[in-house]
């Protein structure tokens, strides 16, 4: 009995978090949006397989309780243990304090101030509970306190979160609710100005307060006789079969079917759903979005194409030309960084020359603001669908790619980072598309001048990337290569030396300028090699530094630099149609006169058919631009249109990059359809695997 009664901290807590759920379940089959009514039987199927749910779900959410108790000793104050584990934490303590360039500061951004901050309330609780012995049980029931407070206040503040959420959306957790985290800032902002928020988070605060208390004072009496070694095996021992079994049954719940799709979010358990939105990273297209039937999406849709049909044959007239093709995504890179777009910082002087001597995209669009929406819109060439990019997603493998392409004409087919390729699962899908991958584990120690948190100094990528180069070109098969570049993200730190801004200073200028200073070494080696000059170098951004504006979707954020340039080859010229992103490599392909049957929902710009328009999105807000406007379709099927006048500049026309977004009260259907056409067709083409090889 005395072991059963350590358990007390969890009885209540579980209690309150059942209590909690029922009410919100209670809630939910009253609302006014759950336009459908329950009878008595399906009403206790509902709630009865959702305690069920609460049950297994509150048994993995304790785990952090169940380690703080696991860790509640006195011995480990004794000497010499206590003062060896406390200078381990004045030692770790300094480290993230004075040490530069530790791996915290690596990181960049708030990071190593949270780390700093963790360590050093660890540190010195750790000393009081040390030094303090006479005090040591007040100062655990107040630590104890607060560890009740943090558990009651989450489950109260998930109750609201899902209520707000299902107010808006009629549905438990998705990859909305993903999205809102990623977007914290516009969350933050769009509660403020839609609750009272005072009183809100007044009672929130105030109701947390007292259930902490009442479940302390029924509590905390537990603390005084800490359970013995034997105690805690047999309890984390008990602990472990029954996280086990929830990791079993809780996915086996979310199967049971119901008669109706709001009874099934109902009986649900948020948090399981929330994870599933983190790791399928999809957003269902079909239940949140507007629709058209699908055989009118399609048409509308693929009636840009010709012939008008998803899979079409590429027959040019003119004979192949089997190039080298080095294709240069560049992290973070914004138009407005290069001098044609007005910068006045001169930290592009290398981009901005080549742009001279290039086909130059002026109106270019990225498709996202994430570098994994940007390298599936240069290896897939299809619009951004609702959700994460189709780089992260399970489904992610085989797809007709511009590496399918190059595969099928003989080329070697390599995708190049200079860090650990799994960030952001690129090793698993470009392995899974035929790449062969070069990162930071292909490097030898002396191989690398400089390196952070995000990988190897991109002039040690360069210096890779030739090396690699060399080898293909000495195969007697031309080779495609297409390297990210990553010194252009925070903390925008890079070798001494190589430019005039620091790489101390840690700044943005400092990141795109080194960048820019690799890619012209880059090219100096390559002018050396054999085939420089049967080699085809095209060169674009993976999305912007910002996404934040006025708008859901500001058209300068999007806005990216891009050209094709091939001494020789290719005449300068400038391309000053809208397009996107998705449309480089098919123009490309037209470029080399490539044959070839294609599933890309890009197009060659130089074709007759071409009519501009270019697509861009957030994980959930989906945008055309066409015709000088911006349509966009969000979640609860929404649609706005925006109208596009261009700012007054001195640039000329085609470098001018700031637009007033300008409501529209009655959007114009056409582009409306179109807007949807566009992305429930690939919604579905994704679901069918349509867009397989």
């Amino acid at each position: 009995m005395k072991s059963l009664s350590k358990i007390k901290p969890f009885i209540y807590l579980g209690l309150f978090y059942g209590l909690v759920s029922l009410i919100v379940r209670i809630v939910f089959i009253f609302h006014p949006i759950t336009t459908v009514g329950f009878g008595l039987f399906e009403s206790l199927k509902i709630l009865f397989i959702g305690a069920l749910s609460d049950a297994f779900v509150f048994v993995l959410a304790s785990s952090i309780l169940a380690l703080y108790f696991l860790f509640l000793s006195n011995s480990k104050y004794h000497k010499p243990y206590g003062y060896i584990i406390f200078g381990i934490l004045v030692l770790a303590f300094l480290y993230t304090a004075f040490v530069p360039g530790n791996i915290f500061k690596q990181y960049g951004g708030s990071f190593p101030e949270i780390a700093m901050s963790f360590i050093g309330l660890k540190m010195v609780l750790f000393g009081l509970l040390l030094f303090l012995p006479k005090q040591r049980v007040k100062l655990r029931n107040v630590l104890y306190f607060v560890t009740l407070f943090l558990y009651v206040i989450l489950i109260i503040f998930n109750a609201v979160s899902e209520y707000f959420f299902w107010n808006e959306f009629g549905v438990r957790y998705n990859f909305i609710a993903v999205d809102y985290l990623i977007y914290t800032n516009e969350v933050i902002g769009n509660i403020l100005e839609s609750y009272p928020v005072v009183p809100l988070f007044s009672g929130i605060l105030a109701l947390a307060v007292l259930v902490t208390w009442f479940i302390y004072k029924k509590t905390s009496k537990e603390l005084i006789v800490l359970p013995t070694f034997m105690q805690k095996l047999v309890l984390l021992a008990s602990f472990i079969g029954l996280c086990a079994i929830s990791l079993f049954v809780i996915p086996k719940l979310g199967k049971v079917k119901s008669g109706n799709t709001f009874a099934q979010e109902i009986q649900a358990n948020g948090f399981p759903k929330f994870f599933n939105a983190f790791t399928q990273k999809e957003l269902d297209y079909f239940q949140f979005y507007p629709t058209l039937s699908q055989a009118d999406a399609e048409k509308n849709f693929l009636g840009q194409f010709d012939p008008p049909t998803l899979e079409r044959e590429i027959n040019p007239l003119d004979a192949e030309t089997h190039k080298n093709v080095v294709l240069i995504s560049i992290e973070s890179l914004s138009a407005e960084f290069l001098e044609h777009y007005g910068n006045t910082q001169k930290i592009t002087p290398f981009l901005d020359s080549l742009a001279d001597k290039s086909l130059m995209f002026t109106d270019l669009y990225a498709t996202g603001n994430r570098t994994v929406r940007g390298l599936e819109a240069l290896t897939l060439c299809i619009p951004p669908t609702a959700g994460e990019s189709l780089v992260k997603r399970v489904n992610n493998k085989n797809k007709f790619s511009t590496g399918s392409v190059f595969k099928d004409k003989g080329y070697n087919v390599k995708f190049l980072y200079g860090g650990y390729s799994y960030f952001d699962n690129m090793e698993d899908f470009y392995k899974g598309n035929g790449y062969e991958i070069v990162d930071r584990n292909d490097f030898k120690p002396e191989e690398i001048t400089f390196s952070n948190v995000w990988g190897v100094a991109d002039e040690d990528m360069a210096k890779k990337a030739i090396q690699k180069m060399n080898e293909d070109s000495k195969s007697g098969k031309p080779f495609f290569h297409q390297w990210m570049t990553v010194s252009n993200h925070r903390p925008f730190t890079y070798p001494e030396g190589r430019i005039d801004i620091p790489g101390t200073a840690k700044s943005r200028d400092g990141g795109v300028k080194y960048t820019d200073y690799s890619i012209r070494k880059f090219f100096e080696m390559a002018k050396k090699q054999s085939w420089y000059k049967n080699t085809v170098f095209v060169i674009v951004s993976d999305h912007c530094a910002s996404s934040a504006g006025k708008t859901e979707l500001p058209m300068d954020k999007y806005r990216i630099p891009g050209f094709i340039f091939s001494e020789g080859f290719i005449e300068p010229q400038k391309f000053t149609s809208t397009m996107s992103q998705i449309d480089v490599m098919p123009t490309l392909f037209g470029l080399l006169n490539f044959k070839y049957k294609s599933k890309f929902l890009g197009q060659n710009i130089f074709e007759p058919n071409y009519k501009p328009r270019a697509y861009i999105a957030t994980y959930q807000d989906l945008g055309l631009i066409k015709d000088n406007y911006l349509t966009i379709i969000s979640p609860t099927k929404k649609v706005k249109q925006y109208s596009l006048q261009l700012q007054k500049s001195d640039l000329p026309q085609e470098f001018k990059l700031f637009y007033d977004e300008i409501p529209v009260k009655d959007p114009k259907k056409n582009l409306v359809d179109d807007c949807i056409s566009v992305y429930q067709s690939v919604s579905f083409w994704l679901k069918e695997n349509k867009l397989d090889k």
